[in-house]
């Protein structure tokens, strides 16, 4: 049987599965507050709070709503916020529950971009950050081996995973086109019902009944064609217009104008979560643009591994820094807070068309085997892409030196061995063995390399 449609209002009256705006209102502060740990320990959080206590959604939709937001580009921990946030109040719901989760990140991001630009010279801060470093370095390979137990369970995505590296770690494959790849192959794998790119079923509607939403359909999530010009058309402003501003008045060849384009086009390509993002926007913000330095990009990643908030936060603070050393006419630290809130504008923006204007239209997805195909061979390639990431950050934060290898269409950079950081190395394999040995936790392990890099300075080590 077809769920019954059901009105729900954005007014003072209750909607019908009986939660208010503002007790959701509180709990979506709360899950904001308690997002610390990478999208992993993010999502957990929200299904703890969502799905098992408050009984809001039902693990089948919760699943449902997950899988969807991960085929999309952009942060899906955001993004899942904001569709559960819309699909309980609407639109109001989704921009209260999908800003939420951002604000204490912007805020946490700009003050500690401020620090790092201000006083990151300073012997004792910079030591601190030199610690943070190695734990970062030492979080992104446990991030590969976490994704990778999670998707890599049959010997042809095992393969994906490692075409991937090949491809963007020998021979510079644009991320973007990696992901187009892959996809197709899930695909086409999928259509001819190949059993590693089928993927199992997101549940039955049946079970949502012990959920306060149930499986009947709000009157909001019914798609239509008025609706999805009229979200298009608002979205689309909104995310643009902004940079066609700063293009206007700054120029094609301003600091601001290439946040805003270069930030524009990671909105449209980062599949793949934070980590798979990260590895495209280090590569072209170290070696295109100098916006920052490899070290310096792990220092970004630190902040945001540390602060609530998606890990994508770390491109405010690239954007802060890229602004800050070219002002223009503005000072530094004007010049740096508007560049890291462009970038955070441009990136997050289109998250919420993504959601308001797919949302309606989730339900047709829920059973096609193709698309769930695509996403099981997508995640594979992230984990190749993410990997990428790791020996990338390793090369440039352990070893002093790099040297350029161009043979053969093969292109990479190479350590110099001599080179070698001795105290970064220890440190990062005391974070490893903190993390893998002794399960100790994320924010532990990089508050405690931070003390031990500020020891080493004291000490006159470093």
């Amino acid at each position: 049987m077809t769920p019954k449609p059901v009105s729900m209002s954005d007014g003072p009256s209750v909607p019908g599965h009986g939660v208010t705006f503002g007790e959701a209102f509180r709990v979506w502060l709360r899950v904001a507050c308690l997002s610390f740990g990478g999208p992993a320990g993010q999502i957990a959080v929200m299904h703890r709070i969502i799905v098992e206590e408050k009984k809001w959604i039902s693990e089948s939709r919760f699943t449902h709503a997950l899988n969807y937001c991960m085929l999309l580009p952009g942060p899906e921990a955001q993004q899942l916020a904001t569709y559960i946030g819309w699909l309980m109040h609407r639109t109001a719901g989704g921009l209260m529950a999908g800003g939420l989760f951002i604000v204490p990140g912007i805020i946490s991001i700009m003050a500690l971009s401020i620090v790092y630009a201000e006083w990151g010279d300073v012997g004792i801060v910079s030591a601190a950050f030199f610690g943070l470093t190695a734990a970062v370095l030492a979080i992104v390979v446990e991030a590969v081996v976490r994704i990778g137990k999670r998707s890599l369970k049959t010997p042809i995505m095992r393969a994906m995973a490692a075409m991937a590296f090949v491809a963007i770690f020998f021979f510079a494959v644009p991320f973007p086109i990696i992901i187009i790849v892959a996809g197709a192959i899930g695909y086409a794998g999928a259509i001819m019902e190949n059993p590693a790119f089928v993927a199992a079923g997101h549940g039955k509607a049946g079970q949502d009944s012990d959920s306060l939403l149930g499986s009947d359909l709000p009157e909001h999530t019914l798609p239509s064609s008025a609706r999805a010009i009229r979200v298009s058309a608002v979205w689309i402003s909104l995310w643009l217009i902004p940079v066609a501003t700063v293009l206007i008045f700054a120029g094609p060849d301003s600091v601001f104008s290439s946040i805003a384009v270069f930030f524009s086009k990671m909105a449209v390509v980062t599949f793949g979560g934070a980590y798979a993002v990260l590895a495209y926007v280090a590569q072209q913000a170290v070696d295109t643009y100098h916006w920052v330095t490899p070290g310096e990009m792990l220092n970004g990643l630190g902040m945001a591994e540390t602060t609530p908030g998606p890990l994508i936060m770390v491109l405010q603070f690239v954007g802060f820094m890229g602004a800050f050393r070219s002002p223009g006419t503005f000072s530094p630290l004007v010049a740096g807070a508007f560049g890291g809130l462009l970038a955070t504008w441009v990136t997050f923006a289109p998250c919420f068309l993504w959601i308001f204007l797919g949302a309606p239209y989730i339900e047709k997805l829920r059973t096609n085997k193709a698309l769930s195909g695509a996403l099981s061979a997508i995640t594979a390639a992230v984990v190749g892409v993410v990997l990428n990431l790791a020996i990338w950050f390793a090369i440039h934060t352990i070893f002093r030196k790099t040297v350029a290898v161009n043979a053969y269409s093969i292109s990479f950079d190479a350590p110099v061995l001599s080179s070698v950081d001795v105290w970064s190395l220890l440190l990062g394999l005391a974070a490893a063995v903190a993390i893998f040995r002794f399960k100790i936790g994320m924010i532990q392990t990089l508050v405690a390399c931070c003390v031990s890099g500020m020891v080493l300075y004291l000490s006159g080590a470093i």
